[in-house]
């Protein structure tokens, strides 16, 4: 699993973060791709419907429903992380068929990947090992000559765009359609539509890193929408689960995917939105309107480091147009967190989620290398210390908030709260810098005399600083990730990173049928290490993936089936 607290990665993700802020609006490939995207309107209708039974496209894929007249579907999100448990989860994603609490459920004759396909920067090695190997071994090609074989389309996150998207586009929007293993891509653009049934849709938008949509996306959708039939159904697909992020100060996740179905809507002739999916959050949580039928669901469990959700609201107040957040001009009010016999609907359990909270207080021991760098600044406070004894000691204070007071205002956005822990971080650091410096001073004047060896004794207070400092600075921050995660409200998702967790994977297999989705939410709640991985030599498994675990995998459901109509 990806060092979200590595030095070195830190300060390439905070480059790559700078330049895409500075260049991303100056160079939106998604005008560029649609200025490059010449189809006429009937074309890019006929791009959506190209897999439905009865259009004589025979070097397609078909959706032809079973022999219950079902269709079948797959959603996963935040995967290309950790190989192990994105490879675990194309493992069940590639099986014919998966027995799931006494459920057989078919594979899915069309996957979509719902954004961040790669962590965590966008680069031709994160793509191949992270994304392509994990599906092109776990669903290997039976037809690798073909272009027929089950589609695969992709929504691009914020991981994805740190590199001007271009690597996404290279891949899923290419023209010779890439080979995913034994599925095929065949989206243009970074945001598409795609006929599902006769009455069943889904609309996928990418929002860029700015949380926008592009005029071309707009107008795309609009052609769509003028072209669907009376009462049809939107499966709607966002990068970012806007519901989860309405206390975000300035966060318009949700106004752009209401924005998008309000296009739809607006068209009144019965259209409905009435399943909302997201990733970017790597837990399951699962909201029911109060309108008694649509629902709201996170699911990002497709391989990254799993998110908390101890933090999870009962219910979301959508009616706040004032601070820029309502649901289809006021359609829907309220969404209130979904329950499975007195259960509610998140992945995992809460009770859990703060459990593995408390692993925060072996920070030190997960990030040993974040922790130096913490050690490192105490040592530098150590040696201004020597130079400029009195003021120090209302200099440090002042320099740790300021540092606290930037973090934290990034991560949680500004205000009292914000800080008020930031004063108390610099406030705690600056006592264990103290209690580091005279404690490293103590020990060598009772122990160590290396008074005649100024560079010897120079290098050795460095180190003994540093790791001293470091495992002081580090506990402290640990447990300011798991106080404030745990009663504050903050930081969630640097208290889980900082863990680098890769259980309660899951993902969406749904099943459409007349006006009915039936919506299976498959859990994996252990992931196999990578000693449990063996090569495949007897071609167990239909079809047989390159590796299987030394003990079969365990899926279940997170909660039973749930519908939407």
């Amino acid at each position: 699993m990806t060092g979200w607290f590595s030095p070195g990665l830190l300060l390439r993700l905070l480059w790559r973060v700078v330049l895409s802020d500075l260049f991303g609006q100056y160079a939106d490939r998604r005008l560029i791709v649609a200025a490059l995207d010449t189809a006429p309107p009937d074309e890019l209708v006929g791009r959506a419907q190209q897999f439905l039974p009865g259009k004589n496209n025979e070097e397609l894929w078909t959706l032809e429903p079973d022999e219950d007249g079902a269709v079948w579907v797959d959603f996963v999100a935040d995967l290309g992380d950790g190989f192990d448990a994105t490879y675990a989860i194309a493992s069940l994603l590639g099986q014919e068929r998966l027995a799931v609490n006494g459920d057989m459920l078919k594979r899915g004759q069309i996957l979509f990947m719902g954004g961040d396909e790669v962590y965590p920067r966008a680069a031709p090695e994160t793509y191949q090992k992270q994304l392509r190997d994990p599906y092109d071994w776990a669903f290997p090609d039976p037809n690798p000559g073909l272009l027929k074989g089950p589609p695969v389309y992709a929504v691009p996150g914020n991981h994805d765009w740190y590199d001007g998207l271009v690597l996404f586009l290279a891949l899923f929007c290419r023209k010779d359609h890439m080979h995913l293993g034994g599925w095929r891509t065949h989206q243009r653009r970074s945001y598409f539509a795609v006929q599902l049934t006769e009455r069943w849709w889904v609309w996928a938008i990418d929002a860029q890193l700015a949380d926008d949509i592009d005029q071309p996306q707009k107008e795309y959708f609009l052609e769509i929408a003028k072209a669907m039939p009376d009462n049809a159904k939107i499966i709607l697909c966002g990068p970012e689960p806007g519901w989860l992020y309405t206390g975000k100060a300035g966060n318009k996740a949700l106004s752009v995917m209401s924005y998008v179905g309000w296009i739809a809507l607006r068209q009144k002739r019965g259209i409905t939105l009435p399943l909302v999916l997201s990733g970017d959050t790597h837990h399951y949580s699962r909201y029911v309107a109060d309108d008694g039928n649509t629902q709201f669901v996170t699911s990002g469990g497709g391989g990254a480091f799993l998110h908390p959700t101890h933090q999870v609201a009962p219910s979301v107040d959508l009616d706040r147009a004032v601070d820029g957040y309502s649901w289809l001009t006021g359609h829907i009010k309220k969404l209130t967190l979904g329950s499975d016999q007195g259960k509610e609907a998140v992945y995992p359990s809460k009770a859990e989620s703060l459990s593995m909270l408390r692993g925060n207080f072996a920070f030190v021991w997960y990030n040993p290398a974040f922790a130096a760098v913490l050690g490192a600044a105490y040592w530098i406070l150590s040696l201004a210390s020597a130079v400029i004894p009195e003021d120090i000691y209302y200099l440090a204070p002042l320099l740790l908030f300021a540092g606290f007071w930037g973090y934290t205002k990034n991560q949680e956005g500004g205000g009292l709260k914000t800080f008020l822990v930031s004063a108390v971080n610099g406030l705690l650091h600056s006592v264990g810098a103290a209690v580091t410096i005279g404690a490293v001073a103590w020990f060598n004047a009772r122990y160590i005399d290396l008074a005649a060896w100024p560079r010897a004794s120079f290098l050795l207070h460095a180190v003994e600083t540093i790791l001293v400092g470091g495992i002081i600075a580090g506990s402290l921050f640990g447990a300011y990730l798991y106080l404030t995660s745990r009663w504050l409200n903050m930081n969630h998702n640097d208290a889980f990173s900082s863990m680098r967790r890769n259980s309660h994977r899951h993902f969406l297999r749904l099943r459409i049928k007349g006006d009915t989705v039936t919506i299976f939410p498959v859990a994996l709640k252990t992931i196999p290490k990578r000693k449990d991985w063996r090569v495949n030599a007897d071609k167990i498994g239909q079809p047989p993936p390159a590796y299987v675990p030394a003990s079969p995998l365990r899926p279940e459901l997170i909660e039973k089936p749930f519908s939407v109509s």
